[in-house]
């Protein structure tokens, strides 16, 4: 049974990617002229996946937190359990570029919304592509828009977070824009790292307190990376105990009420 519900999950996930697409589309013919940021296009992606996540009937996500100034550019980090923090984050009613491994721009369909989403590609061990991910991240934040980067670069195995690298914090130091970390949990019940099926889970998203980089230097660097981890573990924390979780060092594992 539990096969059944996630192919029928996949099934209408792939279905309302193919109708999004064209409207997608759309919505960037009209507004690209005067939008250079593609924050209206991007916005249309990313209700795309809120609609496809909250037809699956597995998932009870929610997001907490707002900003003063959504067109004010943040980035953006949070910690990386499993593919569904992507529809998770993405219920934030606020636009943000991902910056997303290269094989995601090569799915039909979601790799077009992409790119007309101005989403950002990343071939990781080639330094040229890093290069030119820095250089669209620094872009479309002097268009004031936000940048969306998972610190540890892929989704952990167990509930410990991998270390986080500096990229994020090097370009927020570099831009003087400030960190905006976001805490998760409960999307490891989702979609497992290794497994592609959906399961029951229920999520939550925090937006926590932005922390400034103005006057920081790139010798703040690790100091910067330190707070940030620490804010987003104490959020964490505190989400997983007001979901159930059980919490160790190697595992997380949901209490749903029966």
């Amino acid at each position: 049974m539990r096969w059944l519900i996630s192919a029928w999950a996949w099934a209408e996930t792939v279905l309302v990617v193919i109708i999004g697409t064209p409207i997608v589309a759309l919505v960037f013919a009209f507004t690209a002229p005067f939008d250079p940021g593609r924050y209206a296009a991007g916005r249309a992606f990313r209700l795309v996946g809120v609609t496809a996540m909250r037809l699956n009937g597995l998932w009870r996500f929610r997001v907490r937190g707002t900003l003063a100034d959504p067109r004010r550019p943040y980035v953006v980090v949070a910690n990386h359990e499993s593919y569904a923090d992507i529809f998770l984050i993405s219920c934030f009613p606020w636009e943000m570029k991902w910056l997303s491994k290269h094989t995601l721009f090569k799915i039909p369909c979601m790799g077009w919304m992409m790119q007309m989403a101005g989403d950002i590609k990343l071939i990781r061990g080639k330094r040229e592509s890093a290069v030119d991910a820095i250089q669209q991240c620094r872009d479309r934040l002097a268009k004031k828009v936000s940048i969306m980067i998972f610190p540890e670069g892929t989704r952990s195995r167990d509930w410990e977070m991998l270390p986080f690298k500096d990229g994020a914090f090097r370009l927020a130091i570099e831009c003087g824009a400030p960190i905006l970390p976001i805490a998760v949990a409960g999307t490891r019940n989702a979609m497992a790292k290794g497994s592609f099926q959906f399961q029951r889970a229920r999520a939550i998203a925090q937006a926590l307190e932005p922390i400034e980089t103005a006057n920081l230097t790139l010798a703040d660097l690790p100091s910067l990376k330190q707070r940030t981890r620490e804010r987003i573990e104490e959020g964490r924390r505190a989400l997983a105990a007001e979901l159930g979780l059980r919490i160790d060092a190697v595992a997380c594992t949901e209490q749903l009420p029966a």
